[in-house]
């Protein structure tokens, strides 16, 4: 999964599209590299989302506190 500039809109497979849509994400890009069950995709979707982090929180991470 990728950022996509403003206007891009949502480019993913079936599943991980239905996903994003339903998050409320409108500009992302994504690639299903392996395994193409939509279960799979659709718990990798998930699970990527979870992981998301805010350029705050990397720069506390690396110690870059202002």
């Amino acid at each position: 999964m990728m950022p996509a500039s403003a206007g891009t809109g949502v480019i993913a497979g079936g599943a991980a599209r239905a996903v994003f849509e339903s998050a409320g994400i409108h500009n992302i890009l994504a690639k299903c590299l392996g395994s193409n069950n939509s279960h799979n995709v659709v718990k990798a979707a998930f699970d990527g989302l979870k992981k998301l982090r805010s350029p705050e929180e990397i720069m506390q991470r690396r110690g870059m506190v202002e």
